[in-house]
C-alpha cells in the first residue's frame, strides 16, 4: 500500500465478504456489519457483484478461521490478534465474552477505519484495542499474557518472504500460539485460463500499489511451520475448501489455488 492512503485491497476484501451476505445470504460465512461497514445498500451489490469465485473463497476462508478461534476459545484461548485487519469485523460482533481482540494494522488503515467506524455508527468494544504496524519496516512486538489466536487473512501475498518469515517467527515465541492464515501458490501450476484470470488480478492490485509479492507451494510452507516448531498443521486449498463447504468432494486434490492453513505451536 501507498503511505497516507489507506489499503484499496482492504475496501475489496469487505465488498466481497459484504456481496456473499447478499447474494448468498451469508450461507457460508455469516457477517452481520459486513454491508454496515461500508455504507452500502444491498442494491449497490447487486448491481455490481464482485466475481463470485474469489466471493467464495473469502467467505470459506473466515468461516474456516473463525471456527478454528471458537475451538481455541473452547480451550482457554483469551486473546485473539487480527493481522493486517482492514475493514474486518470480528472485534464488534466477538461473540465471546472472554475473548479480548486486539487489531494490528498500517496506521493508515487504522485511521480509515476508525472514521467508517464513527460514520456507520458501529460501537468499539471495550475488549479491543488497536496497535499500528508496518509490517514491512516494523517489528511485531505484543505483551501477550497467555497463548493467543492470530487471524491473518488477505495479508501474506502482499508481504516479502522477509515480512512473511518475521511475522511468523513472533507467532511461534508463544506456547501454545495459534494462526490462520491465507496463502496463493504460484501462478505458473495453474491451466493457462485460470492463470491468465489470475494474473490479470494481480497486475490490478500492483498498479494500485499493493502488488503480490509471495507464493507457495503446500510441501514448501510446511517445511517452514516444522522448522519453526508448529505442529497440528491443517491446510485445505481448493479440493479441501470444496469438500468442506460446498459440498463438492469432486474437486481432484491437487487442483491448485488458494489455500487456508491452521497451525498451533505445541
Amino acid at each position: 500500500m501507498q503511505t497516507g492512503q489507506a489499503s484499496r485491497t482492504a475496501y475489496a476484501a469487505a465488498r466481497y465478504r459484504a456481496a456473499h451476505q447478499v447474494l448468498e445470504h451469508g450461507s457460508i460465512f455469516r457477517d452481520p456489519l459486513a454491508l454496515k461497514i461500508l455504507g452500502h445498500e444491498p442494491d449497490e451489490l447487486l448491481a455490481d457483484a464482485p466475481r463470485r469465485g474469489m466471493r467464495m473463497f473469502i467467505a470459506a476462508r473466515h468461516r474456516f478461521a473463525e471456527d478454528h478461534l471458537a475451538a481455541a476459545v473452547s480451550r482457554g484461548v483469551r486473546t485473539a490478534v487480527v493481522l493486517g485487519a482492514g475493514l474486518d469485523t470480528f472485534a464488534y460482533r466477538n461473540p465471546h465474552p472472554s475473548l479480548t481482540v486486539l487489531e494490528i494494522d498500517h496506521p493508515d488503515t487504522q485511521a480509515w477505519k476508525r472514521e467508517r467506524l464513527a460514520e456507520t455508527g458501529i460501537t468499539i468494544p471495550e475488549n479491543m484495542r488497536y496497535v499500528g504496524v508496518d509490517f514491512e519496516h516494523e517489528k511485531l512486538e505484543l505483551d501477550l499474557d497467555g497463548p493467543a489466536f492470530f487471524l491473518w487473512m488477505g495479508v501474506v501475498p502482499y508481504l516479502t518472504i522477509e515480512a512473511f518469515t518475521e511475522t511468523l517467527s513472533f507467532i511461534s515465541e508463544g506456547t501454545g500460539n495459534e494462526v490462520v492464515f491465507d496463502y496463493a501458490q504460484d501462478p505458473e501450476r495453474m491451466s493457462a485460463e485460470r492463470r491468465a484470470a489470475l494474473e490479470a488480478r494481480a497486475a490490478r492490485v500492483a498498479k494500485i500499489g499493493e502488488p503480490w509479492l509471495t507464493f507457495f507451494d503446500p510441501t514448501e510452507i510446511a517445511e517452514r511451520l516444522v522448522g519453526l516448531g508448529f505442529g497440528e498443521i491443517e491446510d485445505l486449498g481448493p479440493s479441501g475448501l470444496a469438500a468442506r463447504f460446498f459440498n463438492r468432494p469432486d474437486v481432484p486434490p491437487e487442483t491448485p489455488g488458494g489455500h487456508v492453513l491452521h497451525t498451533r505451536h505445541p
